[in-house]
């Protein structure tokens, strides 16, 4: 059994470096906003729509992707992503228009579509039973990791050479990953469905599985998630800076702490998630202390350290929950059925993603940067009363499509 420990930690490793980028390049722009709004003048409902056209392809085709990485392979998915997501990024940094800017990142977010199906296909396949629930703890650590590198990642960077620089920096970045993963893909080789044995399924069925009740309320638990998530982890630098004055390396220090504690807290909650199997519970609890430390960081004057330590909290609170997010999901889908359906519930990542932007950048626009904590708040306090009532059945089975 130990021999096949290398072979396990090889295929989590690559996998969660891809998964890294992916994290990387969602939050490339957030904590450059306010260089880009004073460089260029452009607003923030304009960059918001930037953030838009990435998630709205990605929400657009990733439940298809999940189709294509059971029918193509995952693997070569996953390296041809990183390939295009990177060129996408490089491309942004060099055509200085808006224009340029959002289209490019609209490619970038098709790029993005491979990550999750891709991901969790590959360790649902060549990683060991006994070990498929820390491996998932470790992709999404690894996930939160580079949404933590990225706010000192773009402000180093961009002192440096600019946020074209910035983004360059972050394509070379995707690169090299796509680089490594290209010389190690046998590792990561996972057969695709044969065209025998998807004839004998019934037509649509894995689109039925994916309309059923138990798969939606997930879709609407991870929409939830990605809103309150968003608006913290993009727009929570600039209403802290309108709000209190927060000096902006003080706030992306904050939001850096949120999210690196938020990384620590998945490896905690992975452990939970191991002990327990009461995943909505975890899930609730997580959810209604998260929304306390967030109303709190909203609505009282904290000094540099308070405010750091609490961000921190909230951040640690929000990670623990997600393993039991990942349980939840895998206890009503069938075997065989990962890729599509992870594809499909993570979509809500997109979905947020779309609506989040748009909806808190017209708050800042607005003036109203308290309101920003308050609707994450909300929001939570939502997808508390969402998982709250979610019962985690064993699925009944469902022919994978």
């Amino acid at each position: 059994m130990d021999e096949r420990r290398p072979s396990d930690a090889r295929v989590i490793g690559l996998v969660s470096a891809a998964h890294f980028v992916s994290h990387l390049y969602a939050l490339l722009l957030p904590p450059v906003f306010a260089l880009i709004h004073s460089e260029s003048g452009l607003s923030y409902r304009e960059l918001a729509a930037v953030l838009a056209s990435y998630n709205m392809v990605s929400a657009a085709l990733q439940t298809p992707t999940g189709f294509l990485v059971d029918r193509l392979g995952a693997s070569r998915l996953l390296i041809a992503g990183l390939l295009l997501g990177s060129t996408a990024i490089a491309v942004a940094a060099l055509i200085p228009t808006y224009s340029a800017l959002v289209i490019c990142f609209g490619v970038a977010g098709l790029a993005n579509t491979v990550y999750h199906p891709s991901d969790y296909a590959i360790l649902s396949h060549a990683v060991a039973q006994k070990r498929i629930g820390q491996a998932f703890s470790i992709h999404t650590f690894s996930g939160l990791l580079g949404f933590a590198a990225a706010p000192p990642l773009m402000l180093i960077s961009a002192g440096l050479w600019g946020w074209h620089g910035a983004l360059l920096v972050s394509a070379a970045i995707g690169l090299v990953v796509a680089l490594v993963l290209l010389a190690q893909r046998h590792a990561l080789a996972v057969t695709p469905t044969a065209p025998a044995q998807r004839q004998h399924r019934p037509a649509g069925a894995g689109w039925r599985l994916l309309m059923t009740p138990a798969i939606l309320k997930n879709l609407a638990f991870f929409t939830m998630l990605a809103l309150a998530g968003g608006g913290i982890s993009n727009f929570s630098i600039v209403a802290l800076v309108a709000l209190y004055d927060t000096p902006l390396w003080v706030a992306n220090t904050a939001l850096s702490g949120f999210l690196l504690m938020g990384a620590l807290g998945v490896l905690l909650g992975g452990v939970i998630a191991d002990r327990t199997r009461h995943h909505t519970r975890v899930a609730g609890i997580g959810f209604a202390l998260s929304a306390s430390v967030i109303l709190v960081i909203g609505t009282v004057a904290l000094g540099s350290a308070p405010l750091i330590a609490l961000m921190g909290i909230a951040g640690l609170l929000s990670g623990i929950i997600q393993p039991s997010r990942d349980m939840i999901v895998r206890a009503v889908t069938p075997a065989g059925s990962f890729g599509k359906v992870f594809g499909f519930v993570t979509t809500g990542f997109n979905l947020g993603g779309v609506v989040g932007p748009l909806f808190f950048g017209w708050l800042m626009d607005r003036g109203e940067p308290r309101a920003i904590f308050i609707a994450v708040v909300a929001i939570t306090l939502v997808s508390l009363l969402t998982v709250s009532t979610t019962r985690v059945l064993a699925p009944k089975p469902v022919a994978a499509d």
